[in-house]
């Protein structure tokens, strides 16, 4: 036999007959560095789980969002309004948001109608089955541009359609999107918006 494994075989016999093993502190030591492990790994996993869920919720909130949208792109620039009725009876969490402006038809106000079919409130369920709070806001702007010279053109008025998907019970606002709807988009060779009248 080799004369290095004879060697190791004798310290093996040694060690196996003492009767000494770990003492107190050193298990206790092993046992700390271990639950510090263990408890970083958890925090680890808690985290990204966290991670995942609110990014869930932010994905199912655009998706709402955007499908909200769709609706009103769906139908006549005369029809992008509010419904009147439910407009005047919107809580306070409707009205504090900065899209929000008293209906009329100047700069910045709410573009209501008694036959808009838009409620500016509602609650909708997401493909997650969680209850989100669809706030829809459309106000009137006027467009503006600025040439290479700096010199503004004041255009048309626009109606500037927003959403906002907030959380149903915290009021959280998880995604919104915003989108500018114009007379003459898609007008035909027949609209006074071609001919420059």
């Amino acid at each position: 036999m080799d004369e290095h494994v004879t060697v190791w075989l004798e310290r093996v016999a040694r060690r196996a007959g003492r009767q000494e093993g770990f003492g107190l502190i050193e298990l206790l030591a092993a046992m700390v560095i271990l639950l510090v492990g263990i408890l970083a790994l958890f925090t680890m996993f808690q985290s990204g789980a966290q991670t995942i869920r609110h990014a869930s919720t932010v994905a199912t909130a655009s998706a709402l969002a955007d499908k909200e949208m769709e609706g009103f792109r769906a139908v006549a620039y005369d029809e992008v309004a509010l419904n009147q009725t439910a407009f005047t009876s919107a809580d306070s969490v409707y009205t504090s948001k900065s899209a929000y402006g008293a209906p009329g038809s100047a700069e910045g106000n709410s573009i209501v109608s008694a036959t808009a079919t838009f409620s500016p409130t509602q609650t909708l369920t997401g493909a997650d089955a969680h209850s989100y709070r669809v706030d829809d806001y459309v106000t009137w702007h006027t467009d503006t541009t600025t040439d290479t010279s700096g010199k503004v053109f004041t255009g048309r008025a626009v109606k500037v359609v927003t959403v906002v998907v907030r959380d149903s019970i915290t009021n959280r606002i998880w995604a919104s999107a915003t989108s500018i709807f114009e007379r003459c988009v898609g007008a035909t060779t027949a609209s006074p918006c071609l001919t420059g009248t």
